[in-house]
């Protein structure tokens, strides 16, 4: 099947990007593996004439903004992210109106549509960075409260308003099941996602995005590690890391929207080219303007 895809790949010009959460079969079939930050800006670079992202449908339609005359594929169209509806463009029109000098900050894990009411991007890697270089005082944190949180914790001199939504994966992981797995695993470093809730991080040795998480474990002289995070980070970090050992709180966070994407799907939307993500054009131009501002910023 691998064969099978390399041809056609080679065949109609297309590139395969896939984030760290999805399968690990995928993961190595890929052209580029990443975090959200890192995919989107592959994507803005690609010459490939088709791009199939294996991820979840907020990212293709990312990629088909900064892509509008290339063919985005999904592997599985239905791969959806509970956490890209979480905010209201009601609740973004009532807090222009409440607070004078507002950025509207919104995580990358969002719909296009609510990328169009706001003001700039981010992603788990960059949201510090930019939301500090912000000249706004008052800042509305879309769609995740946890990154949000995490943030103003990190920019104390913003007056940050959190938007009541979170990522279910993230959010499920409890204080006890890491308790229990430090328990085991008592010399592991615990190494957490700013979308996990406080308590988590409250508990965690290093907080940062998937990308970074890679980068410390790999960094770091310590062999064991406790992951709070989506478990399909295991591939890269067991690739970049074979001697070192790698736990997850039980039940391992695990997103079955990521783990739509396989090397089937892959196959069969590359033969067919199908799956295609369409935006709206009416919303296109006001979503674009907060993606190229947060790859502007981030850089």
């Amino acid at each position: 099947m691998k064969s099978q895809i390399e041809r056609l790949k080679k065949e109609k010009n297309a590139v395969i990007l896939a984030h760290y959460y999805a399968p690990a079969e995928v993961q190595e079939a890929a052209d580029y593996v990443g975090d959200s930050f890192y995919l989107a800006k592959i994507a803005k670079q690609s010459t490939a004439d088709i791009i199939v992202f294996c991820g979840v449908y907020f990212m293709g339609e990312s990629a088909k903004l900064l892509n509008p005359d290339k063919k985005v594929l999904m592997p599985e169209i239905t791969a959806d992210c509970p956490m890209a509806h979480m905010a209201s463009e009601e609740t973004i029109d009532k807090m222009r109106k409440q607070y004078d000098d507002l950025a509207v900050v919104c995580y990358i894990n969002s719909t296009a549509k609510l990328k169009s009411k706001s003001d700039v991007c981010v992603t788990s890697s960059n949201a510090v960075k930019i939301v500090k270089a912000l000249p706004n005082k008052n800042i509305f944190f879309i769609p995740d409260k946890n990154l949000g949180r995490f943030v103003a914790e990190q920019v104390p001199e913003k007056n940050i308003i959190l938007n009541d939504g979170c990522c279910p994966i993230h959010a499920k992981i409890t204080a006890e099941q890491l308790k229990n797995e430090k328990a085991k695993h008592p010399a592991a470093k615990i190494l957490s996602h700013p979308e996990c809730e406080a308590d988590i991080l409250g508990l965690s040795d290093y907080i940062g995005s998937t990308a970074d998480i890679i980068a410390y474990a790999a960094k770091s002289e310590s062999d064991e590690f406790i992951i709070c995070t989506e478990d399909g980070v295991n591939y890269k970090l067991i690739t970049d890391n074979p001697n070192k050992r790698f736990y997850y709180p039980e039940p391992h966070p695990c997103c079955a929207d990521m783990k739509l994407n396989t090397l089937e799907a892959i196959l069969s939307v590359i033969q067919a080219e199908n799956n295609e993500v369409s935006v709206d054009e009416s919303i296109r131009t006001g979503a674009l303007l907060p993606l190229e501002k947060m790859l502007e910023l981030a850089k």
